[in-house]
């Protein structure tokens, strides 16, 4: 291939656009606030950081919107997802920058900036509907909030992505695809519910036995082991794991969870440590971003105290209720409730160890 003209560095990166592209509004109301060149250049980094992790969510996204997904796209996918928590790490320490700035600093160009807020983010709000967070999630004033903050024509891009499959969606359907736990004369879930009925009879027996606690103590933990039972007994009964569905409980399918907790007990094997690996990329995907949405609300705290924020918004409070309720993978942090004692997992049959310990792809649909 021949260069047809050579690149210069700054052309390349468009630096002149970039590196002028730091207009403050206090600049126009008389003397530039000092800080508000930080602000905006914060700002800036963190939606160039948006356009990345949206580029490769939305290539994970079109992987798996194949009808058959092979084994040798796993790797691809995770590598990407892992690409994003890395990316969000950066994102959570940039917060340390902005904490540089004191409260007195902002109020120099605070006024300045109503109603411009966080919340006319559209990339983030791309990046939520992509991973899973559709506007049927929120709560109705939260959806209200911010969507009337955007102008027509966001609110129609975030639209048409909240009506594209998300990568939840995509991952439930994978999981439902999953052969292992469902082989001809194994009844894995038979074997694995006496598993379960055997370990929470050793706890009930450690619990019954324990001379530290005394009679009140010793019915609370019980009562606790038995709401454990019931939540084991509800992920294996079709009809009462739908009414948990129903409930907002749980986001996943049955047969998907099942396969999720499959793949958690057998992560060893060659053939699921990629799967595995996939699911937990995703859980650290909503911990950075809990993490992220936590530092960013104490983060406003510091600086503003109780004051409205620009947007309109409860400041600190609303960004802090945001934190726990909008997160697209719960469910596999749930996970762990369904685990048990490797040294109680049900011996698999040795035709099944065989297709684990070889390279698997998925079941072709």
């Amino acid at each position: 291939m021949k260069i047809q003209h050579p690149v210069y560095y700054g052309d390349y990166l468009q630096l002149p656009k970039i590196l002028n592209a730091q207009a403050t509004e206090s600049a126009k109301y008389g003397s530039a606030a000092h800080d508000e060149t930080l602000f905006i250049i914060i700002h800036q980094t963190y939606e160039l950081w948006f356009k990345q992790i949206l580029h490769e969510l939305d290539s994970v996204r079109e992987i798996m919107q194949k009808p058959f997904v092979p084994s040798t796209d796993l790797s691809v996918i995770n590598a990407r997802i892992e690409r994003v928590t890395t990316i969000q790490q950066i994102l959570i320490d940039q917060i340390q920058v902005m904490e540089t700035m004191t409260t007195l600093d902002f109020m120099e160009f605070r006024d300045f900036l109503v109603p411009a807020s966080g919340f006319q983010s559209l990339q983030f709000r791309l990046v939520e509907a992509t991973l899973g967070i559709k506007a049927h999630h929120r709560m109705e004033v939260e959806k209200q909030f911010f969507t009337s903050r955007l102008n027509s024509d966001d609110r129609k891009k975030l639209e048409e992505t909240e009506n594209k499959i998300s990568i939840f969606e995509l991952l439930e359907a994978w999981l439902e695809r999953m052969p292992f736990s469902h082989f001809e004369d194994f009844d894995f879930w038979g074997e694995y519910s006496e598993a379960v009925d055997k370990m929470l009879k050793q706890d009930r027996d450690i619990i019954s036995k324990n001379p530290g606690l005394d009679e009140k103590m010793k019915s609370m933990e019980l009562k606790n082991l038995d709401l454990t039972q019931e939540t084991f007994n509800t992920l294996l009964d079709s009809n009462r794991y739908e009414e948990w569905k129903g409930q907002g409980k749980v986001r996943l399918s049955q047969k998907a969870m099942l396969s999720a907790v499959f793949i958690y007990l057998y992560r060893d094997y060659p053939a699921l440590q990629m799967p595995f690996r996939i699911l937990n990329s995703l859980v650290e995907v909503d911990e950075k971003f809990t993490t992220w949405r936590y530092r960013h609300a104490i983060m406003v705290q510091r600086i503003l105290g109780t004051k409205i924020g620009t947007g309109g918004s409860s400041g600190h409070e609303y960004l802090k209720s945001t934190t726990e309720r909008n997160r697209a993978f719960i469910d596999f942090f749930n996970l762990a409730t369904f685990l048990i004692p490797k040294n109680m997992t049900p011996k698999l049959p040795d035709v099944l160890k065989d297709q684990l310990d070889i390279v698997y792809d998925s079941l072709r649909s």
